[in-house]
Parts: C-alpha cells; structure tokens; sequence
C-alpha cells in the first residue's frame, strides 16, 4: 500500500486504530443509544481497532474475526488498555452464537470481502435480539472512486478490464500476506437498492444514516465547496434528490442501519 499519497497517515491510523474511531462511536451510539451495558458484535473486527474503542466507551463487546493474525492483534490491543475483550475466530456466515445474544452488531467494511453475504445477513438476523440493530457498510457498484484501489472510474470498467488498469498502475495485492486481500472481481459490492431488497428479504429494515444525517441538518463535509453546494440546493429544495442521485452513481460507500423487527 505503500502507492497511497497517505500512506503515512494510514499506517499510523492502523497501528492506533482504536484512537480514530470517534465518528463511528457517534454514529453507532446515534443508532442504538448509549453504549454502556450494550452487547456488541463486532463482526469483522480485522485489527481490533473499533472494538477496543466501544468496549472503552462501556460497551460489552465481543469481537469476531475470521483470520488468525487479526484475532492476536486485536487481543494484543485490548490488552494494552487491560481490558476484558473476548476475541473468537469465526466466518461471518457461521457464527458461533446462541440466537438473540446481542442488542447490536457493527460490521465495517467487511461485507464485500465475504463468501456470501446473503448468509452473513441471515446469520446477523439470528444473533440480533428482535429491536436490535446491525450498523454497516457496503460498497457501490458505481463508485467513481474505489475505496480499495484509490483509482477514479475503476468500478464503471468490466471487472476484467479493471483489472488490467490495476495490475498496469502497479496496485495489484497479489501476493499480499493476508487472505482478504482478494482480486476486485472478487468482492462484492452493490447497488443501493439492490442491497436493501437483499436485506429485507431476511426481515430487516433499512435506514441509509448518511440520509438521516442530511435531514437533520448534520451532514459533515470537510470541504467548503460541497457545504456551500448543499446549502444552495437546500434553499430550492433539490438537497435530498441531488443527495439520491449521488447515492446511486458516484457515492463509494453506503452507511446502513438494519433495524430487526421487534
């Protein structure tokens, strides 16, 4: 990863991930509610950087990672801070928990590198107690720029022709060390509306945070040009289309609460 213009950055923001998760905490405490004495699945845990964070914030939070390495770092991290985190090897489609165990599940950026997300969903509907909610994110189909390769127009290419321009930019993961770094045509990434029908056929509700953020006026931006843009279309009244439109053709990552039914 070392081609990244951040890599600097990055890499800090990896070995200390549990000191930069501040806006996940906020959206996922938004979602839920107070954090103490809530039981959290932390599916995809990877490094442990999330779940250190909450289960400091009260939370009590079980981490689920499917590699071995991921799972060490993460106990290597919780004890850092001395604190009680259970860590458990698992597959997202086979988790090793008695049905209802959890008021929440969080899974970041993990739905695309899985097997079968449609066993995933099925698995996270079983763990969550009826009311509970699961917190994730999901890649789009038609992102212009893609979150794992940092390339403009790479996901409006045929799978095989985007892989030609990765390999030929000098981005290719092959050989990485880990498993989950897989091939682009590897991983799953979605229409919006594609993955909400794919939820709600496992009984879930779907609320696009990012949405809910906008209607009630919170909406961050760290660029001055896009504020100023979104309070002119918010004056005519065209802030929520101009939002769905990008949702559906530019937009990299969907934010998503999956409500169970009570």
């Amino acid at each position: 990863m070392v081609w990244r213009r951040d890599f600097n950055q990055w890499r800090e923001r990896r070995i200390h991930q549990e000191h930069y998760q501040r806006d996940r905490l906020a959206l996922l405490e938004r979602t839920v509610g107070p954090l103490t004495g809530t039981t959290i699945l932390d599916l995809g845990a990877g490094m442990g950087g999330f779940a250190v964070a909450a289960a400091q914030c009260g939370g009590r939070v079980i981490a689920c990672e499917y590699h071995r390495a991921y799972c060490e770092i993460t106990a290597l991290r919780a004890e850092r801070y001395r604190l009680a985190l259970p860590v458990c090897a698992a597959a997202g489609e086979s988790l090793p928990f008695p049905a209802a165990s959890f008021d929440a599940v969080v899974s970041w950026d993990v739905m695309e590198h899985v097997r079968s997300p449609t066993h995933m969903l099925a698995e996270i509907a079983r763990v969550l107690r009826p009311g509970g909610c699961a917190v994730l994110t999901v890649i789009n189909r038609r992102a212009w720029v893609d979150p794992h390769y940092h390339m403009w127009g790479l996901n409006w290419l045929p799978r095989p022709w985007a892989e030609r321009v990765i390999q030929w930019r000098g981005r290719s993961k092959a050989g990485a060390a880990f498993q989950d770094m897989q091939r682009l045509s590897e991983m799953h990434y979605f229409h919006y509306h594609e993955f909400v029908s794919l939820a709600q056929r496992h009984g879930f509700e779907v609320r696009d945070l990012r949405e809910e953020l906008l209607a009630e006026g919170h909406l961050p931006s760290p660029r001055w040009s896009r504020r100023a843009m979104r309070a002119v279309l918010r004056v005519v009244g065209f802030e929520h289309l101009a939002y769905r439109l990008q949702r559906r053709w530019t937009t990299a990552m969907f934010e998503l609460a999956l409500d169970k039914k009570p």
